[in-house]
C-alpha cells in the first residue's frame, strides 16, 4: 500500500488533491480512498487530507500515520505542525516552495531521505500562470506523479479534467503537467508513468 499524507490550509485544494489522487490510482485499476481531518473549518485553518493506494482492497480507514509520501501546500506549516512525523526512511517529500529546502531549515531531513525523493515545486506561481490564481493542489498532484511514479501523468489529468470540465479542468491540467515537468527536469525522480 502506498499512503499519502497532504498537508495544507482551508482553501488551497488539499482535501481536492487527496481525492484527485484517489480517482487517478481507481481510474487505473487499483484500489484507492482519500479523506480529510480539519479542526476550524475556515479558510486559512491547517488541513490534512490523506490518500492510500494499494492493489488489493483497503480496509483501513483511520489517519496515515506512516506515510510514504508528504505533500506540504503552504511551507508556513513547516515549522508549526509535525509534518513530517512517520515518513518512511524511504520516502517522498513534495513541497510547494520556490525557495531552497535548506534555507527552510529542512537540510537534515532532507539529508535521511533517499536521493531522488525530495523536491521543491513552485506549484503556486505554476497555479498563477496557468490558473490565473494561487491554487496549487493540481502541480502539486503532478509533481507527485513525476516523483513517485505512482499514477501516471495522464491519470492525473483525466481525474482533473474529470472533477472540473472545460476551461478550468484544462488550466488545472496545464498546471498539473507544467510541475510534471519540472520536477522531471530537475531529474529528481524515477516517475514510472
Amino acid at each position: 500500500m502506498f499512503s499519502v499524507r497532504i498537508h495544507g490550509r482551508g482553501g488551497q485544494g488539499a482535501v481536492t488533491a487527496a481525492e484527485l489522487l484517489s480517482v487517478a490510482a481507481f481510474d487505473e485499476g487499483r484500489h484507492a480512498q482519500a479523506f480529510p481531518t480539519f479542526g476550524s473549518e475556515r479558510t486559512g485553518a491547517p488541513v490534512v487530507a490523506f490518500c492510500r493506494i494499494d492493489d488489493r482492497p483497503i480496509r483501513l480507514r483511520e489517519p496515515v500515520m506512516d506515510p510514504d509520501a508528504v505533500v506540504v501546500q503552504d511551507p508556513t506549516l513547516l515549522h508549526q505542525v509535525a509534518l513530517f512525523a512517520g515518513l518512511s526512511p524511504e520516502g517522498y517529500l513534495v513541497v510547494n516552495t520556490s525557495a531552497p529546502l535548506e534555507r527552510l531549515g529542512l537540510a537534515e531531513l532532507v539529508e535521511q531521505l533517499p536521493d531522488g525523493h525530495v523536491v521543491a515545486v513552485p506549484a503556486t506561481e505554476i497555479a498563477r500562470v496557468h490558473l490565473g490564481r494561487p491554487l496549487p493542489n493540481a502541480a502539486l498532484l503532478g509533481a507527485l506523479a513525476a516523483l513517485t511514479g505512482e499514477v501516471s501523468l495522464d491519470s492525473v489529468c483525466d481525474a482533473i479534467r474529470d472533477r472540473f470540465p472545460g476551461h478550468v479542468g484544462d488550466d488545472n491540467a496545464s498546471a498539473a503537467t507544467a510541475a510534471y515537468e519540472h520536477v522531471r527536469t530537475a531529474a529528481v525522480g524515477p516517475a514510472r508513468a
